[in-house]
């Protein structure tokens, strides 16, 4: 089922581009006002989901590009594994490329780039990017797959 690696690239290539746009047109914490309830708004994430231990000194970019790689091995590996779990192999290769399009930022510039803003009056959720998307699509998918039961190709 490799050939689900093209969602991964897909996903990887989407991910960089619309982070180097809005790095290229915003300056950290910019906001650009999109709907009443979204704005566009360049953020640095040196930590991992929520912003956890970004205050930490530098050795969590090194941890979480470690995780990041051992996860997209191990869910590689699984998905050369599977046979005929379309859905399945979809969710795992969502999440890789979520994981490597996040791994990249993380070598390359030592943090994650955040930019997708939602809020409702004076609470925000936390900042994210199309690699978060990819990864949240990819766990549910994968739960609606564990759930609901496989569906396999003929």
């Amino acid at each position: 089922m490799q050939r689900w690696l093209w969602l991964s690239l897909v996903v990887v290539v989407l991910d960089q581009v619309s982070k180097q746009l809005i790095e290229s047109s915003l300056l950290v914490y910019e906001t650009i006002p999109i709907l009443p309830f979204f704005n566009l708004t360049l953020a640095y994430n040196e930590g991992a989901a929520f912003s956890f231990l970004s205050d930490q000194g530098g050795w969590q970019r090194w941890f979480f590009a470690l995780v990041a790689a051992v996860v997209v091995l191990i869910l590689t590996v699984w998905l050369a594994r599977l046979r005929h779990e379309r859905l399945l192999a979809a969710s795992l290769s969502l999440v890789v490329g979520g994981a490597l399009g996040n791994l990249l930022d993380r070598l390359l510039f030592g943090h994650v780039i955040d930019f997708l803003d939602f809020f409702y009056q004076s609470h925000h959720w936390p900042a994210f990017n199309v690699a978060d998307i990819a990864i949240t699509l990819g766990v549910a998918l994968m739960f609606v797959d564990a759930f609901v039961g496989r569906k396999t190709d003929p």
